[in-house]
């Protein structure tokens, strides 16, 4: 939408607010924190004059959201194999998205929403086409491992309050009642405790590895489904 709406009077003048002064408001507050009474109060106008610039609540995730992933650049090294380069391209996703709490959760409902998120999906295809990949197996390798991705990202970030934050003695509970049973304290004392760095690399590994085993570059969409147990 473009037009301006009335913000507050000034001196007897209408202030105006416009898109760009919503976008600023709401990337100051955060995909975590943001409401349409947020970002009016903070604009100093009334729910309803924002109304007349986005679609609701929806319509604010989308602006906010889209101007979040405008700086993602995902980097790709043309020497990386295949494999490599999924890995990698999973670890910037993650590094990214997790230093931004509410992306997680905005990437999860309906992507892309915008032109932030057509263009990372193309690059995607882009990314995967000079190894070999159609438009198509393109589009379902790489929405899986950003999807696989997002999705853990999301969850430590639901974790993290439980590691160093507010929470962290349910953690310890946590870990004393593991210890108080003689099954799962003698399994658990044989894991080894890795950072969530490291574990993300790890699952990330084992999926890529498997995915790209049933999707090499020959073989249509249909065939890998088939392979992974899709049926009619």
């Amino acid at each position: 939408m473009t037009g301006t709406s009335p913000r507050r009077k000034t001196g007897g003048r209408q202030a105006q607010i416009g898109l760009a002064d919503i976008e600023r408001e709401g990337l100051r507050l955060g995909l975590a924190n943001l409401t349409v009474n947020g970002v009016a109060s903070a604009l100093g106008v009334t729910p309803t004059a924002l109304y007349r610039h986005v679609d609701g609540k929806l319509g604010l995730e989308s602006l906010v959201g889209e101007a979040v992933l405008a700086e993602l650049r995902l980097v790709d090294d043309p020497a990386d194999d295949l494999n490599t380069h999924l890995l990698s391209f999973a670890q910037q996703l993650r590094s990214f998205v997790i230093d931004r709490p509410g992306l997680a959760a905005y990437m999860q409902g309906l992507f892309p929403r915008g032109a932030s998120g057509v263009r990372l999906q193309r690059e995607a295809i882009e990314a995967l086409g000079r190894r070999g990949y159609g438009a198509a197996s393109a589009v379902m390798l790489s929405g899986t491992v950003a999807s696989l991705a997002i999705n853990l990202v999301a969850a430590e970030e639901r974790h993290r309050p439980y590691e160093n934050g507010p929470y962290q003695r349910e953690l310890e509970k946590v870990y004393a009642l593991l210890a108080s049973d003689e099954v799962l304290a003698a399994v658990h004392a044989e894991l080894p405790r890795i950072s969530s760095g490291d574990y993300f690399g790890m699952v990330m590994t084992a999926c890529i590895r498997g995915l790209t085993t049933s999707a090499p570059p020959d073989r249509s969409v249909p065939e890998v489904l088939s392979d992974l147990g899709l049926t009619d």
